[in-house]
């Protein structure tokens, strides 16, 4: 379903695609991934959304938005907002969705293909609009986890269904090994 001279366009939902690629046991090579779509077409943009936690002294996913932006990838972030819910639990909010719907509006003109890795319901309308201005759509997300990670109303607007288990061998790595507690904090504080 790729085209070599079409211009692609890739917008991560950065949470989303975490917890699909967890959900199937294994993490996501950024580099692989930016490699293998380049390779499919004319990549002109990677785009990543994530909120992130401001006032924590060592936020986990600092290391690869720091990564991502040296290496290619539009970084689009925001402060994530903490709340405490009804039974007294921290919560943190922090949706892309916005942002990631608008810049795909913005640069919709500009691409032939678009390649979305989320399995958010939330998305259909978008992808249904970028449809009608003539761009072709492919998510990525997987039905492989129980329970699938992508809405079934996303995944029959798309032009393209990519199941990311499908796509392990090429873009996947084994999963870090989670660092025990106490480590976390020393390298915190070093």
């Amino acid at each position: 379903m790729f085209y070599k001279d079409e211009r692609l366009a890739l917008f991560i939902d950065g949470s989303n695609l975490y917890a699909a690629a967890k959900a199937l046991g294994f993490d996501i090579d950024y580099k692989l991934l930016r490699q293998e779509f380049m390779r499919r077409g004319k990549l002109l943009r990677a785009f990543y959304y994530t909120a992130l936690l401001e006032n924590d002294e060592y936020s986990p996913i600092r290391p690869l938005v720091d990564w991502l932006n040296y290496n290619g990838f539009t970084m689009v972030t925001k402060p994530a907002k903490e709340y405490t819910d009804s039974m007294g639990r921290r919560k943190v909010k922090g949706n892309m969705d916005i942002e990631l719907a608008v810049d795909a509006m913005e640069l919709a003109p500009r691409v032939d293909h678009i390649v979305l890795f989320s399995g958010d319901g939330d998305f259909r309308p978008l992808v249904e609009s970028l449809q009608r201005q003539g761009v072709r759509v492919s998510v990525v997300s997987t039905i492989r986890s129980q329970p699938p990670m992508i809405s079934d109303d996303l995944r029959r607007q798309a032009d393209n269904f990519i199941e990311l288990d499908e796509l392990k061998d090429v873009i996947g790595r084994p999963p870090r090994e989670p660092m025990p507690e106490r480590e976390q904090k020393l390298q915190a504080q070093g």
